[in-house]
């Protein structure tokens, strides 16, 4: 089974968060997949969202590809993936399954190519690591699992393009806004006795603030993610609520923003959880991917995805795929298929390169210390002849 089979495999589990039997399912499947290739891997489960990750010694790997396999709504024939002229279609297919079926392929071709060397899991340079929420936030996958394990570099297969390697992406700030009116104030205007109407309000100002304070960074979003009244005063609103996205650059005063936005709006704000900006090129494996793929250039981009975790737990990295035109989450979702290939290449030369790496400096490692014991002999040689 090649990658493009895999991928349309995958891609028929229909794993949308409104139905997580499918994601479990869809988890179970990739778990047996290394397991009957001999791999020594783990499944995990913190909060119901199922990841399934492979290393080559316990907790600990010099690379990391990260990817997952979590896909939003979709009707049910966007499941059946399509070939034609050179792309691939379906739900999924660039938004991320490509991209565990080439994690899997690569994990397999270097695990049999050691394996004819003598070698084994424990040899391999790199792990990888499949997740199950990143379209939800990832808080339950990436986030918890990346905690556990050590990676000298991480390459999220979840952007970019062949041509493009993303080094930089927004920090995400999760916040509630809730709004309260009392209705008995004697107010006689309908609309200022509507906590909906006025929340809505609120979070108009709010994306008016972030135009108005610095327009050239169109990259900086506000995403209301749910709004809603909570309960009622002789059927009009009195209390709502609502969850917003803060997409924000390293030019933002974070903690200056709330303060001033927390003084011009009627809403309460709370924030719930703080994601830092994304910014984790290493300058020596990053030039290993520019040394290898010739076109590729880095670049910035404004989604949010997995990688946002990448700098709390101190892990250097970048955000690199196939190229899928960006239709990812559109009814025209598609991968193209030779840039699946390419990809694979290119990755297959860079764990290649971080291979002989690691073996020369093991083998530096050996002849320091065969050199060590030699000059401890040679020491001990001369003190039993006396020259000390």
């Amino acid at each position: 089974m090649d990658i493009i089979d895999l991928t349309c495999e995958l891609v028929r589990f229909k794993t949308m968060h409104s139905k997580p039997d499918e994601i479990r399912r869809c988890a179970a499947y990739i778990e047996q997949y290394l397991k009957r290739l001999g791999v020594s891997c783990n499944r995990f489960g913190y909060g119901n969202s199922p990841a399934v990750l492979a290393l080559p010694q316990s907790k600990k790997t010099p690379v990391l590809l990260m990817s997952h396999m979590d896909v939003v709504d979709a009707p049910e024939r966007f499941f059946s993936p399509v070939i034609q002229d050179g792309k691939l279609y379906g739900r999924g297919c660039f938004d991320d399954k490509y991209a565990v079926a080439l994690s899997l392929i690569l994990f397999k071709n270097h695990l049999q190519r050691l394996r004819k060397q003598g070698r084994g899991q424990q040899d391999l340079p790199f792990g990888i690591l499949m997740t199950g929420d990143e379209e939800i936030g990832g808080f339950n996958g990436a986030k918890k699992i990346l905690r556990e394990i050590e990676a000298d570099f991480c390459i999220v297969l979840d952007g970019g393009g062949i041509e493009k390697i993303v080094v930089k992406e927004k920090g995400v700030v999760s916040v509630t806004l809730f709004t309260c009116i009392k209705p008995d104030s004697g107010d006689a205007r309908r609309f200022e006795r509507n906590a909906l109407e006025i929340l809505k309000r609120d979070i108009d100002k709010w994306a008016v603030y972030f135009v108005k304070s610095a327009p050239e960074h169109r990259h900086r979003k506000i995403i209301c993610r749910s709004i809603q009244p909570l309960t009622y005063h002789q059927g009009i609103p009195d209390t709502a609520q609502a969850q917003l996205e803060i997409w924000y650059t390293r030019t933002d005063d974070v903690e200056r923003m709330f303060s001033s936005m927390q003084g011009d709006l009627h809403s309460k704000i709370t924030i719930d959880h703080v994601e830092p900006i994304f910014d984790g090129e290493s300058p020596e494996h990053l030039k290993w991917l520019l040394d290898i793929s010739k076109k590729t250039r880095i670049g910035f981009e404004d989604g949010a995805n997995d990688s946002q975790f990448l700098s709390r737990f101190g892990i250097k990295g970048v955000v690199w795929g196939a190229d899928g035109d960006r239709s990812q989450h559109t009814l025209d979702e598609h991968v193209s298929i030779e840039s699946i290939y390419e990809l694979y290449g290119l990755l297959d030369n860079f764990i290649k390169r971080c291979e002989s790496k690691a073996r020369m400096c093991q083998d530096g490692e050996k002849e320091k210390n065969e050199t060590d014991i030699l000059e401890c002999k040679r020491h001990s040689s001369r003190c039993s002849k006396g020259f000390f």
